[in-house]
């Protein structure tokens, strides 16, 4: 007599819920007139999948990805801070030092869970042998 397995589902029946639909910031510069703009473009630049160009008050630019900010009660209070593109230091910049924000590539666009199961299935009807979960090379 053969017990019946609970909990047990074929994968292939599952549902899938659709991914959290991502606003296209790649190559936006967004406007800082005001400080309400400043905090606003740079949640978004840390949600961002890319890289970010800083440009600062005194003319320098600064490429890189930010990892991580920290909001205070003014522009002087708050920084971001990131990785940059050149060089393995981690910088902070206060708010109040930029005067320009470029959104670059999106290194994540198109690599969803979606795009990466139609590339599965269509190996897999397709006849392919040895499909399984193996990582894209970033670039």
């Amino acid at each position: 007599m053969s017990v019946p397995q609970r909990g047990i589902t074929n994968p292939e029946e599952l549902e899938v819920a659709p991914g959290r639909e991502r606003e296209n910031l790649e190559g936006w510069i967004p406007q800082l007139a005001s400080d309400e703009e400043v905090r606003q473009a740079l949640e978004k630049a840390f949600d961002y999948r890319g890289d970010v160009s800083i440009t600062l008050k005194n003319g320098e630019k600064i490429e890189g990805y930010i990892f991580d900010r920290r909001s205070g009660r003014t522009l002087g209070d708050s920084l971001v801070r990131l990785y940059p593109k050149s060089g393995n230091q981690k910088l902070s910049i206060s708010y109040a030092d930029i005067s320009a924000l470029a959104f670059g590539k999106d290194t994540a666009a198109g690599k969803s869970w979606e795009a990466w199961m139609k590339k599965y299935r269509e190996k897999k009807a397709a006849g392919e042998k040895n499909i399984g979960l193996h990582p894209e090379a970033l670039e």
